[in-house]
């Protein structure tokens, strides 16, 4: 799997970071490398090292230049970088409920239309998938997920909605995603969940973390309304199950 890729670069990101890099569009493996290598390095850490942050296709790793400099910390982090990452172990997988469509998911008409095929089919792909949440970015708690059916890639909207309601399920592009709070956003609004995936005063703060598995399943509206007063108390509602 790895061999298939390019080796990663290691690229400045201003004076105390250096974004290791695996690729440099959106790739399944090229994930799993930059979790690979945020697990090796906390199970293993280097001195100088204040933070990692995984996203799809890179690392980006934080330090301290009165500890380690940019060449010094290349050369530690270079070669566990190239190596293979582990076979996959067993992750944590979540069972997300959804309220589509109506005015939880008010794209999903729209893009049935644009598809050819019903809201009900719409439906029933999305939830039918196996997703993992690559990373977790652009506001606290949001979950990118890969995995989304061939079927359902579809260009961004060309016109963003300035805001877009907080546990939204949308697609975009190639993407899947679980937003958290309100937030502006160019993607298809297909439903809604209760499920906090990032609750300040709640323990764990963050549900979600890259690596997890996430299933999505249809709820109605009015079990949409009772989980969200209770998920609103600070209950986690969604579904951890056997991976």
């Amino acid at each position: 799997m790895a061999a298939t890729l390019p080796p990663p670069r290691l690229l400045p990101s201003g004076d105390s970071a250096v974004t290791v890099e695996f690729s440099r569009t959106i790739d399944d493996d090229a994930n799993q490398r930059v979790l690979a290598l945020d697990k090796a390095l906390a199970a293993s850490p280097i001195d100088g090292i204040t933070e990692t942050v995984p996203t799809y296709r890179s690392l980006l790793v934080h330090y301290d230049p009165g500890k380690i400099g940019f060449d010094a910390l290349g050369d530690k982090l270079l070669p566990i970088a190239i190596q293979p990452p582990p076979p996959v172990t067993k992750a944590r997988r979540w069972r997300v409920p959804v309220a589509y469509g109506g005015e939880h998911g008010i794209d999903l008409e729209d893009v049935a239309k644009a598809l050819s095929t019903t809201p009900d089919d719409i439906v029933a792909r999305h939830a039918g998938g196996d997703y993992k949440v690559a990373m977790i970015g652009f506001t606290p708690g949001w979950s990118y997920l890969s995995g989304l059916d061939k079927s359902l890639h579809m260009s961004r909207r060309q016109n963003p909605r300035l805001l877009t309601p907080a546990g939204t399920i949308s697609i975009g592009g190639v993407q899947a995603g679980i937003q958290c709070l309100a937030a502006p956003s160019g993607w298809h609004l297909l439903g809604r969940t209760p499920v906090r995936t990032y609750q300040l005063h709640r323990d764990p703060t963050f549900l979600t973390e890259p690596g997890d598995r996430v299933t999505f399943f249809s709820i109605d509206h009015k079990t949409f309304e009772e989980l969200d007063r209770a998920a609103e108390a600070g209950e986690i509602v969604a579904e951890q199950v056997d991976a």
